[in-house]
């Protein structure tokens, strides 16, 4: 697992590869990730928006942005947890992730950035 701390916000990130629906003889490799998002700040936040960067092993990026995440900008209060689960599809049987959340203190109205640590993407075959 992979974590970083912003500003008391924690985010870690949980991979799995995901074979059955994967077709690595046609290069498609399908991956999940589980974020877990825990405020640890004395603020009420909420996640407005997420920009990922998403590289293969040829080096091929692929910029993401959008608002929020699954559909959802959620709040969270002072020791306040949130969990999603997404994925991504490379070309390659490895790659990397890492992005940023925009994230606004309900309070006062400022806006920041919580950075998301840089995790790999392994497909199960690669490591034995």
């Amino acid at each position: 697992m992979q974590t970083a701390i912003t500003r008391g916000v924690k985010v870690s990130v949980e991979t799995f590869y995901q074979l059955d629906y994967s077709n690595p003889l046609k290069g498609e490799f399908m991956f999940a990730y589980r974020i877990t998002i825990v405020n640890q700040s004395e603020q009420t936040l909420q996640l407005l928006s997420r920009h990922w960067h998403i590289v293969d092993a040829n080096g091929v990026e692929k910029e993401i942005e959008g608002e929020g995440v699954v559909g959802q900008q959620p709040i969270l209060r002072p020791n306040e947890t949130y969990q999603y689960v997404s994925g991504c599809n490379l070309n390659t049987e490895i790659g990397k992730m890492f992005g940023t959340y925009l994230m606004i203190n309900v309070s006062n109205g400022k806006k920041f950035k919580v950075n998301i640590p840089v995790f790999q993407l392994v497909a199960s075959q690669k490591l034995n």
